[in-house]
């Protein structure tokens, strides 16, 4: 599963004689990760009860780590499964991320995911070129389709793992959920994956922290960041890897092209959108992907986009960049 750099939320103590009381907050646990959910509501309604069950209904259609899920009958090859509106949905949006990535962001990469030590299947220990090559012909989401909700794959050996989208969708479809019961201000974080709408307690928007990518284990601040009825997402390598015997770094982030585990020189992505939650948490999966050179062209050419990328340059040094739209 996709490792989150840790999104901080900035915010202030309240009291407890004025407006302020109609803050709701909820926390727990879902998708593998931690969840904080900040809402404003005159009425003091209470959503536990359905926010979690919007979890199981998430979790049975797209959890890998679920083995009785849709998406996992349909990895191990059952072709009868006719995929709910959160698959579909989920599908149509990684296809069209894959489409403007150019195959940066690709859910069909989860062979190689599972092969590297990073997913719920059993790795390859030894893992070589030959092998790696072999298992590329099983990537690539121009290989599978849709029809009558039902999957079909090129090969029955390819594996879809929507983990770099599945936190991001939650959010939206906890977002959602609030909309529909016309919650005008609220905050949905899950594992770092954030859709802000309205204003905080304060009558101010919501306010976010995007740590530092500190290597000892000390938390810090790079930036900070005001949504305005926005979604954002962050992704990085720094936390989550392995090394080899030999001493060599791998991390979760997969290289579509390659086949590789290896680093780029990007160490983090923050993307923020009008759009969706899973949009955002898809094109910050895909960045990592890329690395700053690729990734910064990117974003000029989809300026509906903001990012703050931390990076590493040729000297070697922790360096950072703003897209020209990013106000912090």
């Amino acid at each position: 599963m996709k490792n989150k750099l840790l999104v901080l939320l900035i915010f202030s103590i309240f009291s407890c004689n004025n407006k302020q009381e109609n803050l709701k907050i909820l926390k727990g646990t879902a998708l593998g990760t931690t969840f904080s959910i900040r809402y404003l509501d005159t009425s003091n309604r209470k959503f536990d009860a359905k926010i979690d069950s919007l979890i199981t209904v998430v979790n049975k259609s797209v959890s890998t780590y679920i083995p009785t899920s849709d998406i996992s009958k349909i990895n191990k090859g059952d072709t009868t499964i006719v995929v709910d509106d959160i698959f579909e949905e989920v599908f149509l949006k990684s296809a069209k991320i894959y489409s403007e990535t150019n195959g940066d962001f690709d859910p069909t990469i989860g062979i190689l995911v599972n092969a590297w030590g990073f997913g719920p299947g059993k790795p390859i220990r030894n893992l070589d070129s030959i092998k790696i090559k072999d298992l590329l012909q099983f990537v690539g989401f121009d290989k599978v389709s849709m029809l009558n909700k039902k999957i079909k794959k090129l090969y029955p050996e390819i594996y879809f793992d929507f983990n770099a989208i599945a936190k991001g969708y939650l959010v939206d479809v906890v977002g959602r959920l609030f909309e529909r019961n016309h919650i005008k201000n609220y905050m949905v974080e899950i594992g770092g994956e954030i859709r802000a709408r309205g204003v905080n307690q304060n009558n101010e928007f919501w306010r976010i922290a995007i740590e530092e990518p500190n290597f000892d284990g000390t938390r810090s601040f790079a930036t900070a960041v005001q949504l305005h009825n926005e979604s954002m997402a962050t992704s990085g390598n720094y936390r989550k890897y392995r090394i080899s015997a030999n001493g060599v770094k791998f991390v979760h982030t997969i290289n579509t092209k390659t086949g590789y585990a290896t680093p780029s020189n990007l160490l983090s992505a923050s993307v923020i959108s009008k759009s969706d939650c899973a949009d955002v948490d898809g094109y910050a999966t895909a960045f990592m992907a890329m690395g700053f050179e690729k990734a910064t062209k990117f974003l000029k050419e989809h300026t509906e986009l903001k990012a703050f990328l931390i990076y590493v340059d040729e000297n070697g040094k922790i360096k950072t960049f703003k897209s020209a739209n990013f106000n912090s």
